[in-house]
């Protein structure tokens, strides 16, 4: 094989979540983040010296992490975990009941029993705060305040900290004082972040990179009509005036606050959402910056598809992706890399559902697949393979947060002798790229589009806000009635509200339960402009910009019992009660390029079974899974469960229902392959009663590996329906 440059390039970002006018911070996430992934991914590259790696740091995680560690502020959540037990008055209660679950539970819940009990005692989408906050003694606040802060901790924490293992392992039961040793250790950590990633500058294994300072689409902020090239109908906002002078000075203080915290410049810039575009290309390079990374679609849309994928995921002319490219804009020039998003995805999406080993094999297997289909077209330069991702998001579905298989892959590739772990900068410094591209697309990692920032009603509103209030501080630093000090303010809280991640929960693309405090402090940041100048600021901005209450719950409910002839055949009015899961790329802070095979999940019951069918993405079920050896039935209530469908695409496939680890005799379950995939399980089999919950998730299997989940994340939740469900449904 041709020799492979390995390039992971971890983006590690979180938006300005602070209220600096007021002093709220309502978000924890740069705290709790820091404590795990920002620690843990330097600790895990620190214990493998000849891993070489770039890791982008975001100036509006770099500042807060500053004004924890350097200034001793806090967030809301952090202050409620400090408050005694008993001291907690009503708000902050409710604030503990809705907030201090908010983890992924199957792997930071699931296998701390302690934590485990109380998430069961507390109920969640089943009782309200009010009713749950009941059940709970002061020695359950005590560990709940705990366990929300130490399942926030990387498992490198316990391998090099006894006592906080020790604390771990304890489980239960702590003190006041105990729990404010946590949490005193805890800011210890956050402490050693920005040193950890210094540490690892200076001794030449990492390479630090940075993105424009609050995180904006640069595009957008030059002219919103380049949305257009990629998207040609989209409805744009009313104000399309672009605004160059503000991405320029995102990309200045985001140089200038690097250089400060690590004494050097950058050489690389990760722009924000990998977003670009031909006209932003002078502003970058002017602030220094010698190289700048994007998604392979952008390649693709660039090169008019030569350079792309088939309808199978192969690549044309793959060689030509796994190298830089030279982009020019009036006499200056940058040097480019593209993300490969399928193996980004991999890591991103899908490893997290193997066996650590098998994973690292079938990454290495891929790597080496590259290698061979680039050796004969690459010349003397090795294969450059970049993978591009969020360093901090995906490592809450891994088992243990990734690390044994984050381990695997270090230590495998620094022992292959064919595959070179490399900093993108030092790469470019002794292969720059030789090839040009004539015109940068204008598109970000996401489908090659802006789609998900602007377009939807809510996001051209939020433009058209952010216009507006921009117009009227401009007129007013024209006049230099106001001090210097508070229009400085003032512009800082206007480019905070520039940042993608306002828009990012707008529109349909993306929900969770805090949607509409992002929409909160999106105008709060708006009307913080005004305030800071002494003005009051315009009622509109006091009204949110989400139109409606989208529920967290990312799919609908059945509406009345089915009456389903299990056949794989095509029915509407069979399903026409069912609850309906849409698959798609997205999870809440991050998405998917690459598409699973199930298009849709629908489920229900009739008055004695579970029904659920499948519809597959491109054709008829029978052809498009005929490469899938098995189907599992995952059920999380009641636990021990598992319906295992073995050749799913054959008009009758075998069905197997399993309790913990045996065969579960008579247990009746049917499924059919034809247009669609149905399958049928008595509750019985089961051993539910009447208005008992059924929590399942459904897996394609392949080497005794998923490959696909649905739903991505969580569970199918439902109960079993009464016989007067009817009866209570068309009441309702």
């Amino acid at each position: 094989m041709h020799e492979v440059a390995l390039a992971f390039f971890w983006h590690q970002h979180q938006p300005y979540y602070p209220d600096d006018v007021s002093g709220e911070n309502p978000m924890p996430w740069v705290r709790l983040h820091g404590t795990k992934d920002y620690w843990g991914m330097a600790m895990l590259l620190k214990e493998a010296p000849e891993l070489h790696a770039t890791i982008n740091l975001v100036p509006s995680l770099l500042q807060q992490l500053a004004a924890y560690t350097d200034h001793g502020h806090q967030d809301t959540h952090l202050r409620v975990s400090r408050l005694p037990a008993d001291g907690l008055n009503e708000e902050d209660a409710f604030y503990l009941m809705d907030n201090f679950f908010m983890v992924h539970p199957d792997h930071m819940i699931r296998p701390f029993p302690r934590y485990f009990e109380l998430y069961k005692k507390r109920g969640l989408g089943v009782d309200s705060a009010d009713r749950a906050r009941k059940r709970f003694n002061k020695k359950d606040i005590v560990d709940l305040q705990c366990w929300s802060n130490l399942a926030w901790m990387h498992p490198l924490c316990f391998e090099h900290d006894p006592e906080l293992a020790e604390f771990r392992t304890k489980g239960r039961n702590w003190t006041e004082k105990e729990k404010q040793w946590l949490l005193d250790k805890q800011l210890e950590l956050l402490r050693q972040v920005v040193p950890l990633h210094r540490e690892l500058l200076e001794r030449g294994q990492v390479e630090l990179t940075t993105t424009p300072f609050y995180h904006p689409i640069m595009p957008l902020l030059w002219d919103k009509r380049l949305a257009r090239r990629a998207m040609p109908n989209v409805m744009l906002p009313k104000h399309l005036d672009g605004y160059p002078e503000d991405a320029r000075e995102h990309v200045r203080r985001a140089v200038e606050n690097h250089e400060k915290l690590f004494g050097q410049k950058p050489r690389g810039m990760w722009p924000s959402e990998g977003s670009v575009c031909q006209n932003i290309i002078p502003i970058i390079a002017e602030a220094g910056i010698q190289w700048i990374g994007t998604d392979e679609e952008i390649l693709s849309c660039s090169t008019d598809g030569w350079v792309s994928r088939d309808g199978n995921g192969y690549l044309r002319n793959p060689e030509m992706l796994y190298r830089p490219w030279r982009v020019e804009e009036q006499g200056r020039s940058l040097q480019i890399v593209f993300r490969d998003h399928a193996m980004s995805d991999q890591i991103g999406f899908h490893y997290q559902r193997f066996a650590p080993g098998h994973a690292v094999d079938d990454f290495m297997g891929k790597l080496e697949a590259i290698g061979n289909a680039t050796g004969g077209n690459a010349g003397h330069r090795p294969t450059l393979v970049s993978i591009i991702l969020d360093g901090e998001n995906c490592w809450e579905y891994y088992p243990n947060a990734g690390v044994e298989f984050l381990r695997g892959v270090y230590r495998r590739v620094v022992q292959h002798p064919r595959i070179r772990p490399v900093r993108i900068g030092d790469y470019l410094a002794q292969y720059p790229a030789t090839d040009k591209i004539g015109h940068l697309f204008a598109g970000s990692w996401i489908q090659h589009n802006f789609g998900i920032w602007i377009g939807h009603p809510e996001c051209n509103r939020a433009w058209d806000s952010l216009y507006e209030t921009r117009q009227w501080l401009k007129a007013i630093d024209a006049k230099k009635t106001k001090p210097a000090e508070q229009l400085a303010l003032a512009w800082q809280e206007l480019f905070i509200a520039e940042g993608s991640d306002w828009f990012w929960w707008f529109g349909d693309s993306h929900s969770s339960a805090q949607d509409g405090l992002f929409d909160r402090l999106f105008r709060k940041h708006l009307q913080n402009v005004y305030t800071v100048l002494g003005e009051v600021p315009p009622s509109e901005l006091s009204h949110p910009i989400r139109q409606g209450h989208r529920p967290s719950q990312v799919y609908s409910e059945p509406t009345g019992l089915l009456s389903v002839k299990v056949d794989g055949r095509r029915s509407y009015f069979e399903w026409i009660n069912a609850g309906h899961y849409l698959c798609g790329g997205s999870r809440g802070t991050m998405s998917m390029v690459t598409q699973g095979v199930i298009s849709d999940l629908y489920f229900g019951f009739d008055p004695e079974r579970l029904l659920l069918r499948l519809d597959s993405r491109g054709g008829p079920f029978r052809e498009q899974l005929a490469e899938i050896p098995s189907l599992r039935l995952v059920f999380l209530q009641p636990e021990g469960f598992e319906l295992l469908v073995s050749h799913p695409s054959r008009r009758e496939p075998e069905v197997r229902l399993w309790r913990d680890g045996e065969v579960v005799a008579g247990s009746h379950a049917v499924a059919a392959a034809d247009q669609l995939f149905e399958l049928a399980l008595p509750f019985r089999s089961l051993g539910r009663k009447t208005d008992e919950p059924v929590h399942f998730y459904v897996e394609l299997m392949k080497d005794d590996q998923p490959v696909e989940r649905i739903p991505h994340e969580g569970a199918i939740e439902t109960t079993v329906p009464s016989p007067d469900y009817e009866l209570i449904m068309w009441q309702a």
